[in-house]
């Protein structure tokens, strides 16, 4: 079911607002408000009938019902004063006069953001859709398996550059790896209309990409071509087949749109490689973590411009100080400082280098401002980019904007729906979320989540706890916490700020009373 108004279609199964063939990112609770006035627009509905049907008749405040009104309001380009859609009866309640337009479908749709194979279908979006599936590596030697993921990274990235392209992110798309697949099973699983898969052969000096647009509705073949050369002119290559994609799904496509997609990260190929190995590298454990960093540094001085190498290095940083491993906390933080600022000087118009060295700068900095321009400014260049609508969510939870961190964290489960890691750091980010807006029984349910999925992920426990604690669950409170000193013996009350650094000092506050009343010393 589908309600139409002006310019806008509210979708009751895939849970999201368009206008036109944008997705407006909205807030659970936004998304339900809006629904409900609209479902009941013949009628003025009060004060009492939202709180009973939004909030399950908890108590709220005028304040807080007025913020989500306002959100709401704004979600639809309408205001308090215009009251164009959405109209306040003083005294009365609130009324949705705008023309409506029911819409059904043939077959309800489910989504499952977690779709394993076989599972119910998820719905396309409403513009052209994609997921480039792993390139198999053809390569003699195994060690090269990287260089193949790559060239896939490297190309989505190029198509999600395209703002009227839906693109799957590539770590959904990799759960797919090393097995064969039914390309109309991935569609459906992954809600697109279009799979790319290939190939990648590299021997000497020499490198063929092959690659195959299919159409997964039909399974019929759009398009199919290989390019070869050498390995110098790779990234030529890499631009060819990202090229023709765009090509055969949009003939029209304007020049200036395909030279976007051309663009190339660095001309030093050695630099490169080293940057490859380093993303190959990059997990949540001190060696691995460790090992990435050194071959980002070689990636940066091979090529002292390549923004994304800064950016992750940047990122390195992040995760010692989330794991409670820096030896020297003012030494590291200061170059994790200098890395992430020379990632967004450099990578101006680069989303992974603004992402990466924004966040950097929010979670060891608290440059909190200068971060979140940086992260809107990489979602404006690349609105396909799930990774940055998963850390937008994070800088927003240390900013104290709990609504928008939900509707970010949501849209980025949207685009990368298949993705593990993912799946448990936004869910993680929304517990915290609900856990700022004083939503603690939703706080702990998905906290819940993304432990199942992630058991050792810090940030996760100590939310779990936090949710579990203030609902006067304290054995299961202080199990958690027992947890969480397994993987960071030296959290205390009094560093608390370093694995969570909420600006808002209530926010901290509350978070480090219900940690102590879980167990966390001081």
């Amino acid at each position: 079911m589908r309600y139409l108004f002006e310019d806008y279609a509210l979708d009751l199964d895939r849970r999201e607002l368009y206008r036109g063939a944008d997705v407006v990112p909205l807030a659970p609770q936004v998304f339900d408000l809006l629904d409900y006035l609209i479902r009941n627009r013949e009628r003025v509905v009060s004060k009492d009938d939202l709180i009973n049907a939004i909030w399950n008749g908890r108590s709220v405040s005028d304040a807080a019902l007025t913020t989500r009104l306002n959100v709401v309001r704004s979600a639809v380009s309408d205001t308090g004063s215009e009251q164009r859609l959405i109209k306040t009866l003083p005294r009365k309640g609130f009324r949705f006069i705008g023309p409506v337009r029911e819409e059904g479908r043939d077959s309800p749709a489910v989504v499952d953001t977690r779709a394993e194979p076989g599972s119910p279908a998820l719905p396309p979006p409403g513009r052209p859709s994609i997921a480039v599936l792993p390139f198999a590596n053809l390569s003699s030697d195994p060690e090269q398996e990287y260089f193949a993921d790559g060239v896939v990274e490297d190309i989505t990235m190029a198509l999600s550059l395209f703002r009227w392209l839906f693109v799957i992110a590539r770590n959904s798309s990799f759960t797919y790896k090393g097995r064969a697949v039914d390309v109309k099973q991935v569609g459906r699983e992954l809600g697109v209309r279009y799979v790319l898969e290939g190939s990648v052969r590299k021997a000497g000096n020499r490198l063929r990409i092959a690659g195959q647009l299919i159409d997964t509705e039909t399974g019929a073949h759009l398009w199919a071509d290989r390019f070869e050369g050498p390995i110098e002119d790779m990234f030529d290559l890499q631009d060819d087949v990202t090229s023709s994609v765009v090509g055969a799904i949009a003939p029209k496509l304007q020049h200036e749109e395909i030279k976007r997609a051309r663009r190339k990260p660095t001309e030093n190929l050695d630099a490169y490689d080293y940057y490859l190995r380093g993303l190959a590298r990059a997990r949540w454990s001190k060696d691995a973590n460790s090992e990435a960093l050194q071959l980002f540094y070689k990636a940066i001085e091979l090529d002292p411009h390549l923004a994304c190498a800064y950016g992750m290095a940047a990122w390195c940083y992040v995760r010692r100080k989330a794991l409670g491993r820096m030896n020297d906390q003012a030494l590291e933080t200061a170059e994790a400082t200098r890395l992430g600022r020379k990632a967004v000087d450099l990578g101006a118009d680069d989303p992974f280098a603004l992402c990466m060295g924004g966040y950097a700068l929010a979670f060891l900095a608290h440059e909190f401002d200068d971060a979140a321009a940086f992260m809107d400014r990489a979602l404006t260049v690349n609105p396909n980019f799930a990774r940055a609508w998963m850390l937008s969510a994070w800088l927003r939870i240390w900013r104290g904007e709990p609504d928008l961190s939900l509707a970010h964290a949501t849209h980025a489960m949207r685009l990368s729906p298949r993705d593990p890691s993912m799946y448990y750091t936004t869910h993680s980010a929304m517990a915290y979320a609900h856990f700022l807006a004083g939503r603690y029984d939703v706080a702990l349910a998905c906290a819940e989540e993304a432990m199942r999925d992630n058991p050792g992920f810090l940030l996760s426990i100590c939310i779990f706890a936090a949710s579990n604690a203030i609902a006067g669950r304290l054995e299961q409170a202080q199990r958690a916490m027992l947890r969480a000193f397994e993987l960071n013996p030296h959290l205390r009350a009094a560093n608390l700020a370093e694995l969570a650094p909420f600006r808002r000092s209530e926010d901290l506050a509350n978070f480090a009373g219900a940690l102590r009343a879980a167990g966390l010393p001081e």
